[in-house]
């Protein structure tokens, strides 16, 4: 049974909380480990903007329990009034994500049946240690880096795969390849992307974040790659110019890797588009076809070299 981070943080920062509010000696100190449970988050932005929601929300709750409460009575009644007007108006000031947080105040201010100075700073002791706790603790978050590293060399593994065999193909007809690192690879960028999208919201400070990017790259890519498979399915016969592209697939997916070799095989490219031309006509309407499907392809992996060309690599 794996443990993750934010069991052990949850497990490590409830009795914080509660020792901390019982040396306080606030009343109702169990409910700081409760305000702590609800603020644990995955990453350091999150945690952040969680923590200013439920912060606010309190706050908002405390105001609204003392009007209410000590307007209309301490009745299970006012309790339901209480929150006609509160929800709706955590919506508006897009604090609802504390709504939970906040109802842990509204009962201990209901449960007091007096609403005085020191019941509401009780209670914001409560709020700043439950919430406190676990912001401190939510500022460490484990290096994604090297899960990162692994899901990238699991996508150009399966990119190199899917090269191959498109080569494969062109060169003799072979369809025994059962594609299954297509459905593979479109897994993997799910998971990479979200993985990625977690360690930015874990940096703060950086505008740029490469493996973001370089995923979402590779998402492009992988579109093409579909993209280009009805088109090597209606190629049915060997051809000079299949051979030339089989060779092409083959040099490129030895080539699957971050650094930006994509100059290369675009010049590449441009001389077999203008060999292309200088060959003889097709002679049938079977041959024509086929021909511009592999001219069809030939434009189709261009773009996806243009993709990666644009990608600017600095230290993946």
């Amino acid at each position: 049974m794996k443990i993750g981070y934010r069991t052990i943080k949850t497990a490590v920062g409830t009795p914080i909380a509660i020792w901390i509010a019982q040396i306080l000696a606030l009343t109702n100190f169990a409910s700081a480990g409760i305000l702590t449970i609800l603020c644990i988050q995955n990453t350091r932005k999150r945690s952040i903007m969680s923590a200013s929601s439920r912060f606010a929300a309190c706050l908002l709750a405390m105001a609204f329990s003392f009007a209410v409460f000590e307007t209309i009575g301490y009745h299970p009644l006012a309790i339901g009034l209480m929150l006609i007007l509160f929800i709706p108006t955590t919506v508006k000031l897009k604090v609802k994500e504390g709504i939970v947080t906040s109802s842990v105040i509204i009962l201990h201010l209901y449960g007091s049946n007096n609403i005085g100075f020191e019941t509401l700073y009780n209670e914001f002791l409560l709020i700043v240690v439950g919430i406190g706790v676990a912001l401190v603790l939510n500022l460490y978050m484990p290096s994604l880096e090297g899960n990162l590293k692994e899901k990238q060399r699991q996508i150009e593994n399966h990119f190199s795969i899917i090269l191959k065999e498109v080569a494969e193909f062109l060169r003799t007809g072979d369809q025994k390849w059962s594609g299954k690192e297509l459905t593979e690879t479109a897994h993997m960028l799910e998971e990479a992307k979200s993985l990625a999208y977690r360690d930015v919201e874990n940096h703060l400070l950086r505008n740029h974040h490469e493996y973001y990017h370089y995923f979402q790259m590779r998402q492009k890519q992988f579109e093409l790659l579909e993209r280009m498979l009805p088109l090597i399915s209606r190629i049915n016969s060997t051809y000079e110019q299949s051979m030339i592209m089989a060779e092409f697939f083959d040099e490129l997916s030895d080539s699957v890797h971050p650094g930006n070799t994509a100059v290369l095989f675009l010049q590449q490219i441009k001389k077999m588009k203008e060999g292309f031309k200088k060959g003889d006509l097709p002679q049938t309407r079977k041959e024509f076809e086929e021909r511009a499907s592999l001219f069809n392809l030939l434009n189709e992996i261009e773009q996806y070299l243009i993709i990666k060309r644009s990608f600017k690599k600095s230290d993946i």
